[in-house]
């Protein structure tokens, strides 16, 4: 799998500029191990929202979710979330549509372990680039 595929270049390479001469890429690195931080997090409020149903708490995550995967230029964990957020709403995966609750909730729980698996893969990437392994 090429690592296009995991991250947008462009939108990575704009937070790598912050960096300036920093050898150690201090900066984005902090970036990066935060949002790792939020990300395990969001994932286990989305896991126990999932489990009591709370569609509202799922739109909200997956918007926070995809905010934060778009800033890095994760582009399919961002695409994901965004589905999760349309869903949590009742909307189809292109946010227009209804669905049903009980479709939406079955929609989320199939997509959140296929987001998850797409974080892991982002997270292996960004270790790797930062030496942090």
């Amino acid at each position: 799998m090429a690592d296009s595929d995991i991250i947008d270049h462009t939108i990575f390479d704009q937070l790598l500029e912050m960096d300036e001469e920093d050898e150690e890429r201090t900066f984005s690195k902090e970036i990066v191990l935060n949002y790792f931080e939020q990300a395990e997090s969001t994932f286990a409020n989305m896991d126990s929202s999932l489990a009591s149903k709370d569609l509202p708490a799922l739109s909200r995550l997956g918007h926070f979710l995809k905010g934060s995967s778009a800033a890095l230029g994760l582009s399919k964990v961002k695409a994901s979330c965004e589905k999760i957020q349309h869903y949590g709403n009742l909307k189809d995966e292109k946010g227009s549509g209804s669905i049903s609750e009980e479709d939406g909730l079955a929609k989320i729980a199939k997509l959140l372990e296929q987001t998850k698996e797409e974080y892991k893969e982002a997270e292996t990437y960004l270790k790797k680039f930062y030496g942090t392994t």
